[in-house]
This record gives C-alpha cells, sequence and structure tokens, in this order.
C-alpha cells in the first residue's frame, strides 16, 4: 500500500518546505504542494519537520565475537530510534573483518537481523593487503585502517604496507589517525608518574594533539602521493582541520574528514563529571580543540558527522584508566544531541541535515540515499522539535544498557522512522517485520 505524509515540514537540500510525500513500496514517488490519493495510508505530520534518514559512516556493532557489548540487531534497532536509517560498520570484531569471506559473513548477519540499512568496512593489517584488493568498491562502504592503537593485529604501521595499500586500492580508505609510537611513549611515562590509578584527565595528554596530527598529516601526505581517495575519521584537534580543503565541492574532493559527536559536546571540563564513560580514542580535548572541530565543519574543511558508537559494558568502562575500554554508544542520541545546538541558535536545521544525511551519502557515494528524492529510497525521519525528554537507564536501548547522556534533558524527540519506505519506528513502538538493505554505492571503477 502507498503512504502519503501530508503537510510536513521537509528539511531538505538547504531549504525547508511544506509539503507532501508519496511512498510506494520502497521509494519516493510523488514530493508536492499538495497529494491527494484516497487509496494511501495517509499520515498527517503538520507541525513536524521530515528528513532523511541520518547516514552513520562509522559504527562499531560489535558482532560477531564480542555480543556482551552490543550486536548488530540490538544497535541498529537504538539506531533507528534515534533517527539512523543507514549505517557503515567496523571490521574490529571477533574474528576480525580482515578476509572477504568474514566479511561476507557480517553481511548475512546484517541481512538476518538489522533494522536499519547497512554496510560493512573491510579491514586492513600488516599482512592482508591481496585481500583487501578484492574488495567490491559498489558493494562495500572502504577499506578501514587502524594507523593507531587497535585490538589484535589490526594495527597497520609498516610504512611499506601503508604505501602499498595507499597506491594500489581503488576505493575509499577510512583511517583512524594515532601515532602508536608516540601513544605508548606518553602512556609509559604517565604510568610510571601515577601507576593504575591515573586521572581520567591525562587521557587527551597520552593521546596528544601530536599523536594524532603526526598520524593524520602521514595518511593525508600518503593520498597526496598517490591520488588515494582518503576520509579520516573523528578529527578531535584543531591542529589536524588544517590539512583540509573548503575550496572545492565535496563530490570533487580526494581527501574528506570525520567529526563526531563526543568532540562537539564534550570538552576536558567533562571529565570530572563523566569519567571514563566518555574515554574514546581519540580522546576528548580542550575546549580550543572542540571550538577547531567546529570552525571546520561550519567552514566546510570537515565534512560529515558521525558517531563512532562503540559500547562497553558498564564494568568494563567503570573501571581505573589503563583498565577501561576507549568507546561508548552514541547512536540513539546523536541527532537529537545535534538538534540542542539548533536550538541553542548554533546551527541551522538545513545545516545538519546537509553534515548527517546528505555529506555522508556524497562522500561514500551511496546510491539513491540521504537525500529527500522521486526515486530515491524513503529513508525519512519526522522529528518533533517541541517534545523533550531525558536520558534514562528504562529508555536506553543499547545493549549495554547506558548512556554518556544520562540525566540530559533533549528538548526534540525522534517519533517516527522510515527505511526502505516501511515505518519501522513508531513513538517507540517497532515493526519488526522488515530488514533493512544492504547499502549499494554508485562509484565507476
Amino acid at each position: 500500500m502507498k503512504k502519503l505524509l501530508k503537510n510536513a515540514q521537509i528539511i531538505n537540500e538547504g531549504a525547508i518546505i511544506t509539503a507532501d510525500v508519496m511512498i510506494k513500496n520502497d521509494r519516493i514517488i510523488k514530493i508536492a504542494k499538495s497529494i491527494n490519493d484516497e487509496t494511501s495510508e495517509i499520515i498527517d505530520l503538520s507541525g513536524k519537520f521530515l528528513m532523511p534518514g541520518v547516514i552513520d559512516d562509522q559504527v562499531h556493532f560489535r558482532e560477531p565475537g564480542l555480543t556482551h557489548k552490543g550486536c548488530i540487531y540490538s544497535e541498529a534497532k537504538a539506531a533507528v530510534a534515534g533517527g539512523i536509517t543507514s549505517f557503515m560498520e567496523m571490521p574490529n570484531t571477533k574474528p576480525q573483518a580482515l578476509t572477504q569471506a568474514l566479511l561476507e559473513d557480517k553481511y548475512l548477519i546484517g541481512a538476518k537481523d538489522s533494522l536499519a540499512n547497512y554496510s560493512f568496512f573491510m579491514g586492513a593489517s600488516n599482512e592482508n593487503l591481496d585481500e583487501v584488493l578484492k574488495t567490491d568498491p559498489r558493494h562495500v562502504a572502504g577499506v578501514k585502517i587502524f594507523m593507531g592503537s587497535s585490538t589484535g593485529n589490526m594495527l597497520v604501521d609498516d610504512k611499506q604496507v601503508l604505501n602499498d595499500i595507499f597506491s594500489k586500492c581503488d576505493m575509499l580508505i577510512a583511517v583512524h589517525c594515532e601515532d602508536e609510537e608516540t601513544v605508548r611513549k606518553n602512556s609509559a611515562q604517565m604510568k610510571s608518574e601515577y601507576g593504575e590509578d591515573l586521572p581520567i584527565r591525562f587521557h587527551p595528554i597520552i593521546r596528544s594533539e601530536e599523536a594524532c596530527y603526526k598520524s593524520s598529516s602521514m595518511a593525508v601526505e600518503l593520498a597526496k602521493k598517490h591520488n588515494t581517495r582518503l576520509h579520516i575519521l573523528h578529527i578531535s584537534t584543531d591542529k589536524e582541520t588544517n590539512l583540509f580543503r573548503n575550496d572545492i565541492p565535496l563530490n570533487q574532493k580526494r581527501i574528506t574528514a570525520e567529526a563526531c559527536v563526543h568532540h562537539l559536546w564534550f570538552d576536558e571540563s567533562s571529565y570530572d563529571e563523566k569519567g571514563t564513560w566518555i574515554k574514546w580514542n581519540p580522546a576528548v580535548k580542550s575546549a580550543k580543540d572542540k571550538d577547531g572541530v567546529w570552525k571546520a565543519l561550519i567552514d566546510d574543511r570537515i565534512d560529515v558527522i558521525a558517531t563512532d558508537h562503540a559500547p562497553h559494558t558498564l564494568d568494563e568502562k567503570n573501571n581505573t584508566y589503563f583498565k577501561a575500554p576507549s568507546g561508548g554508544p552514541l547512536v540513539q542520541h546523536a541527532l537529537v544531541a545535534m538538534l540542542e545546538f539548533h536550538h541553542q541558535g548554533k546551527v541551522s536545521l538545513e545545516w545538519i541535515v546537509d553534515k548527517m544525511c546528505h555529506a555522508p551519502a556524497t562522500c561514500f557515494q551511496v546510491k539513491e540515499r540521504g537525500f529527500i528524492r522521486e526515486g530515491y529510497y524513503a529513508d525519512l525521519v519526522v522529528v518533533d522539535l517541541n517534545k523533550p525528554w531525558v536520558v534514562e537507564k528504562n529508555n536506553i536501548l543499547y545493549h549495554c544498557g547506558w548512556s554518556p547522556f544520562e540525566g540530559e534533558t533533549f528538548k526534540s524527540s525522534v517519533v517516527k522512522t522510515f527505511v526502505n519506505g516501511n515505518l519501522v519506528y513508531d513513538g517507540g513502538i517497532f515493526d519488526e517485520k522488515h530488514r533493512g538493505m544492504r547499502l549499494e554505492f554508485d562509484r565507476h571503477v
């Protein structure tokens, strides 16, 4: 049956218009000032805003192998409740996605369990170049390189291997940039002074500006040398923002960058209250760094906003500094957190949609998603800007059961989420009859 969304305030492509949207099966078939069709299911959106579904280009959903923290089913469900209709998930699971067969195993789980659309990154190591080069650019988000600390053997620190990947890989490479040698040196020094009881406030000193810039500048240098399509994840320092351009359109950039919600919300003054709950890699740093990342987003040196959603159990997080893992859950709260900045007058609704929906689609060349256009998939989110709620244990959907935003009052609510034309989330109620689709990428290689 067709669905007719009436009286929506549509946020799309730099404008807000009041219009109707007709959905048939999984597609948007018509957008017009007024549509009348008695054969459609009518959904009145008066007073609500309609935006494209958020595309999150960096999540860690922990499956396979780490499902005590989260799984594709639980975290995709939380994502849909937060207005994220498509995600791209990272390869540092158990086993790590370092072969095409292991990568495909994750796609099978996504097809079976994910309420959101999905893609998975192929992982790179010092030993798997042949497997990396088999990756299908039309059906895989990209290749992920950890140029810094990671689990197992996913740290790529062999300069010849890095040069080979950057020179031979003909698809997008996404990179975590922190210089391992710098981090280890800083960590050893702090541990010798403070032992296991190192205060969390030293995290941005261990995972310093120097560690980030040394690694990200090397990645940019390699990409320029080989004309590689490079995407640097979770920029956390003001200094790094100067590596990126804003004088050409996004669809012409060969080097792009991402900022994450936590680096826009928190700074080092938050450690006293939040402790290891806001221990991330790269670290939440100074107010100057936060302001620098914001400035680079506003002037388009940084292109997209993502979550780096990375759940751990409370038992794991509530630990001493060196034992507490880095990462935190964010997909359910990322969009409403960004909408708080709109309420504060910092950014427009159109800007939020650009950075969270349009830009990820353009950056990754996602096929027929990320915009409200006739013929595109009907991935849509309905937002009520005047429906406040408090983040509490009883409304957190992450498998890990906690959030760094606990106790926060958000002024806006996600009230409906459509994935491929299906109303999968409606005022707290999920329709789990449908599953998301594997993302396709409109890349000509």
